[in-house]
Formats: C-alpha cells, sequence, structure tokens
C-alpha cells in the first residue's frame, strides 16, 4: 500500500514564498504521475500541477508563472515551489502519487495559508 507524506505548508505574507514537499513510499511499482490539488474553504478541491515521470508538467491557469512543479524520481518525492503567493492561494495542499497501474494515493494535506 502506498503512503504519500506532505510538508511544508505554513503562514506567509502576500508575495511570499514557499515550497511544498511530498514522498510516497511503499509502493511495489514505479511511481508514474504525481501532483497537487488544493482544497480552500468551502470550494471544491482543484488542480493545481502535476508532473510525469519523464517531467512533463501540467498547470492550473490560476499558478502559471508562480508555481514550480518539480521531482526526484529516486526518492518518489514530488516538490511545488510557490512563488509570489496572493491571499487567494490559501489552501490546504493534497499530494497524490500513481502507481503504474494507476492506482491513486493522496496525502493527509498540508494547510497554506497566505496573509499580513
Amino acid at each position: 500500500q502506498v503512503q504519500v507524506v506532505e510538508s511544508g505548508g505554513g503562514l506567509v505574507q502576500p508575495g511570499g514564498s514557499l515550497r511544498l514537499s511530498c514522498t510516497a513510499s511503499g509502493s511495489r511499482f514505479s511511481i508514474a504521475l504525481m501532483g497537487w490539488y488544493r482544497q480552500a474553504p468551502g470550494k471544491e478541491r482543484e488542480l493545481v500541477a502535476t508532473i510525469t515521470r519523464s517531467g512533463s508538467t501540467n498547470y492550473a491557469d490560476s499558478v502559471k508563472g508562480r508555481f514550480t512543479i518539480s521531482r526526484d524520481n529516486a526518492r518518489n518525492t514530488v516538490y511545488l515551489q510557490l512563488n509570489s503567493l496572493k491571499p487567494e492561494d490559501t489552501a490546504v495542499y493534497f499530494c497524490h502519487a500513481d502507481t503504474l497501474l494507476a492506482v491513486r494515493a493522496w496525502g493527509q494535506g498540508t494547510q497554506v495559508t497566505v496573509s499580513s
């Protein structure tokens, strides 16, 4: 069974930066797609960014140019660099890891709060 653990959330002022990390472990199969979603209070969970094993990326329009996703395949770890943060980026950020058998595992989430 795949376990996914996120870290790196916190409180930051508008315009600030954070770096989120997420590591997947326990999989018998290679991890294919990894990514980040977020959920703000009263809203549905939405895609932030994804990255394939080969490094192809996909971003939500709202974060393009501000967030950067990257990964270390050897460590089954994905990173999300959040720059130029806005109050509307406040949410719980969830990481997911998909095995080559398309089984998706989610982390427990990490809170990002952007406020002055």
